[in-house]
Formats: C-alpha cells, structure tokens, sequence
C-alpha cells in the first residue's frame, strides 16, 4: 500500500460525501508526517453510518472481501488484484464522542480523543487516530518489532511516556 494508493482511495472516498480516520500503520506515519517504513494494507476507522457509502466506493474500484479468521462485522478486510488491502475499523459514536467498537456489551471503543489527531501523507493533511490513542492501541498482544519502531517515533515526537512492554525493546 503505496503512500499514493492511500491519497488515492481517501480522495475517492471523500468525492462520494464519506471520510474515515486513519489507523494502523499508515495513521503513525501520517502523524510523523512521512513514511518511514512499507506498509501492507491501509486500516481505517470509519462511522458505521457512512459503511455502506464507503465500502461501496471501494467496491467499484475492484475491491472484495477477503476471507479471515477473524472477520466480524465490525472489523473485516476487502482486497484487490493489486495486492492492496483495507482493514476495516467500524465504530458507533456515542453522546460523548466516543467510537462504539463492536457489541457495547464487549466494552470495546475508541475514546472520543481518538478522533482528534491530524497528520500528513504525501505533503496532504489527512485524519487520523491521534498520538496519544495509537499508543494505547499499540499494547496487550504480541509485540514485533515493527511496533516498537512505530511506538518509540510516537512517544518521542510527541512527548508521551513509553509504555513499560516496550522497554525490552530498549536493551537491545
């Protein structure tokens, strides 16, 4: 997923009346302002109200389903003969802002402060998950190395504390 697919697919997105927040891989880089390593597919975060607008922009542009696992309805992937791949991130909004992730009886969300951060790709300013929220996100599973690199640029560009489960990182 090329820093010009991603231009490419919010613009078509955005022509159609929709928009999504940036997530994932892509979201830190647009927060740093520049890619800084290849990514395989584009996560977005996106209102439940505009999924069908959005999904069906991407349709048209040749995108399918791709099977998984661990497909919901909250959270699934479309993939196209290109190779590139969306990682859909469906949520809610409550009274208070906050992106409802899946059943409310699962207590899984994205604080309304998610959806405040701002970056840049490809010189453009985009939407995306902000700092201090990607760095939440980026905890509770199997580290990689690849997520260190993306918490640490975060933490120190933005001033935030890194989380205790990276520090293991640190002795190397």
């Amino acid at each position: 997923m090329t820093e010009y697919d991603v231009l490419e697919l919010k613009r078509a997105v955005n022509e159609a009346g929709a928009d999504f927040w940036i997530d994932g891989g892509w979201g830190v880089d647009a927060l740093l302002g520049e890619q800084t390593r290849p990514h395989a597919d584009l996560d977005i975060a996106l209102e439940g109200k505009d999924e069908q607008v959005i999904k069906q922009v991407f349709t048209t542009m040749g995108f399918k389903d791709v099977p998984r696992d661990d497909t919901r309805p909250w959270n699934y992937v479309l993939g196209d003969d290109k190779g590139r791949q969306l990682d859909f991130h469906i949520v809610n909004l409550d009274a208070n802002g906050n992106g409802i992730y899946g059943p409310p009886e699962n207590g899984q969300m994205y604080p309304a402060a998610a959806f405040t951060g701002e970056g840049k790709i490809g010189g453009q300013k985009v939407k995306c998950i902000s700092p201090k929220v990607m760095v939440s996100f980026h905890s509770g599973y199997t580290l990689k190395e690849k997520d260190y690199h993306d918490v640490k640029a975060l933490c120190d560009k933005f001033g935030i504390p890194l989380p205790e489960e990276y520090t293991r990182f640190e002795a190397k």
